[in-house]
């Protein structure tokens, strides 16, 4: 009963029942008295036709019979149109008035207000749409949020650079502090740091509007997964954690941009290394999987709630009551960029994990290259 289209179908049995009713009862009050007055208004002013008008009389009697009957139904079919034109607009406005509402709601939206008052409407269909709409309000409300949080973090990530370099650089033009390689190669950090935030944030624009251009090649991906990982086993091991890569001896042909893929594992095993706490493990296997390049980085560090495993993946969000490292400077949409480069070359990235504290894994799928070679 509280299905749109069950509530539809009944309205307009409704108005319809009560239209046919309406035209009924009226008819059936209205021809007898009309019968009467055909008859009291015929020949000769009387009660209709007399004894031995023969068949005349019964024609006449016919034709007023016909007319009273319809006169009553021109009288009844108005009064049910009336009758079912007043229940069709009370239906549709107990149908449209929680869409008024819900108009006003997304409206409000539209403007940067999110928390306005919903309807609660009986209908199925209706209730469905409320509760997607709230959702949705929520959603933009945490993407709003999320945005304003990373406008701060960025003008804090380029305000520590920039005040190193500027100061270091001051206190050279000044003579205070000397000239020297170990000064510049202070500086020169801190602009690669800068770079990085500039590249992040260039990346997922390009994502976005889809204008990643990606220079495709034929490669055996162990090699760039092994490349790609080698080059954080210094960082690994200065965190006090094993690194582990393990790609096999069979050669995984695909065809792909090495770049853009080195970047996103070097994305993966650096989001790993920062998840996990001294003595733990990061693992880095490469392999083929049915017909499917699969690449995997699995930790042991402080793992995914059920509701993150896919939060993770959206752009500012950062897991709540995350670890803090010294010296991260992460801008939190490393692995949205990841997923875009992964599903530009046609694959998939998901994460996996058995619960907070237990680590997680990291899977990125690619589809293996075309060819007799292959």
């Amino acid at each position: 009963m509280n299905r749109l289209v069950v509530r539809m179908v009944l309205s307009h049995l409704l108005v319809a029942v009560v239209a046919a009713l309406a035209t009924f009862l009226v008819v059936r009050q209205l021809a007898p008295a009309l019968f009467d007055e055909s008859l009291r208004m015929g020949p000769g002013g009387g009660m209709g036709p007399g004894p031995g008008s023969g068949m005349g009389s019964g024609m006449v009697l016919r034709q007023q019979f016909g007319d009273a009957v319809d006169r009553a139904l021109l009288v009844g079919t108005v009064c049910g149109a009336v009758a079912a034109a007043l229940v069709g607009a009370f239906a549709a406005y107990r149908l449209v008035r929680p869409l008024d509402a819900l108009r006003t709601a997304t409206r409000a939206m539209a403007q940067g207000r999110y928390d306005g008052p919903l309807p609660t409407p009986g209908t199925t269909e209706l209730a469905e749409l409320t509760d997607d709409v709230q959702r949705l309000g929520q959603q933009l409300h945490e993407t709003e949020a999320r945005r304003v949080r990373l406008l701060g973090e960025v003008a804090h990530e380029m305000r520590t650079p920039l005040t190193v370099i500027d100061g270091t650089v001051e206190a050279m033009i000044d003579g205070v502090m000397p000239v020297e390689p170990e000064r510049l190669a202070l500086v020169s950090d801190e602009v690669r740091r800068l770079r990085r935030l500039s590249d992040d944030l260039s990346a997922l624009s390009r994502t976005d509007e889809g204008r990643l251009t990606l220079v495709l090649v034929d490669v055996d991906l162990r090699e760039f997964v092994e490349r790609a990982a080698g080059r954080l086993r210094a960082q690994a091991v200065d965190a006090g954690l094993a690194l582990d890569i393990d790609c096999g001896s069979v050669p995984v042909p695909v065809r792909v941009d090495p770049e853009r893929i080195g970047q996103v594992v070097t994305n993966l095993v650096g989001n790993a290394v920062r998840a996990t706490p001294p003595g733990g493990r990061v693992t880095v296997r490469c392999a083929m999987s049915g017909s499917s390049a699969c690449v995997g980085v699995t930790d042991t560090g402080e793992g995914l709630a059920a509701p993150d495993l896919e939060r993770v993946f959206e752009r500012f969000y950062r897991v709540p009551g995350r670890r803090s490292v010294e010296g991260e400077s992460g801008s939190g949409i490393g692995l949205t960029i990841a997923r875009s480069l992964v599903a530009a070359h046609g694959g998939r990235l998901s994460a996996e994990s058995p619960g907070v504290g237990l680590g997680a894994t990291f899977t990125a799928v690619l589809p293996l290259r075309d060819g007799p070679d292959a």
